[in-house]
């Protein structure tokens, strides 16, 4: 696999490297991974099912513990740390399920979302808002009557409150419709635009792969492909092995 460069001269904010982790004993989902992420970046994570895509996510933001490796975030190894004591660091994760609380108003979600920092929420819950003005128009209504778009929307936002580094996205367009696809994925390229890099984790691959600074393509626990998104969406042996035949650059 070719060695990883930044685009220009971005500093390095995260360094996977060679981590093995699951979820038993003597099993693991991850053999020996390795990533990079340069600030301002947006890598796309893709692979079949069960390669390890939301496994690597989980590991970097606490939810599982690497047994060998290391996992750096802005110098600092946060491998095997608590979710609590990461997402002070500036890392934040959108897993795909139960990102929400459902009994909860919107408005009281962004709350949640901001409940370690100890500034007025004020300015912070306008700026959700900005960006996601369906949000704005639900404040007082209950997250579990939302639709699936609306409630990414909010997931998201929740996350944003925290103003992180880092934002992990685990499978943000799942189940949801061509059109709201497009729409959270704008949304995802808007949020990069202001200065927060991001880790898309993404089962629709060519879309993930087109909007991405770089791309890794995970086989069975492993690294197998990196480089930039473009370029990997171009690349046959990848479209022939992960995107359905012969890749395309359509999107």
């Amino acid at each position: 696999m070719d060695s990883v460069t930044p685009a220009s001269n971005q500093a390095l904010l995260l360094q996977v490297e060679n981590v093995f982790a699951g979820y038993v004993p003597g099993l693991d989902i991850l053999q020996g991974i390795n990533l990079k992420l340069f600030a301002g970046e947006i890598i796309a994570i893709i692979g079949p099912n069960g390669a390890g895509k939301s496994t690597l996510a989980k590991a970097i933001c606490g939810l599982l513990s690497p047994h060998t490796g290391s996992i750096v975030w802005r110098g600092t190894n946060i491998g095997g740390r608590k979710p609590n004591e990461i997402v002070t660091q500036g890392v934040c994760y959108v897993p795909q399920l139960a990102n929400v609380f459902r009994s909860l108003t919107v408005e009281e979600n962004l709350e949640m979302g901001a409940f370690i920092r100890d500034v007025p929420l004020g300015e912070l819950k306008s700026k959700i808002y900005t960006t996601f003005p369906k949000l704005a128009d639900r404040r007082r209504q209950q997250a579990g009557t939302l639709s699936g778009g609306e409630r990414q929307m909010l997931a998201m936002g929740r996350a944003m409150m925290l103003e992180p580094g880092l934002l992990i996205l685990d499978e943000p367009s799942a189940a949801l419709s061509p059109m709201l696809v497009d729409d959270i994925l704008a949304k995802i390229r808007e949020i990069n635009a202001e200065g927060t890099s991001i880790i898309l984790v993404e089962q629709n691959a060519r879309k993930a792969l087109a909007m991405s600074d770089r791309g890794y393509v995970l086989d069975s626990g492993r690294d197998r492909f990196e480089g930039p998104g473009p370029q990997l969406l171009d690349d046959p042996k990848v479209g022939a092995l992960y995107l359905g035949g012969h890749a395309s650059t359509e999107s």
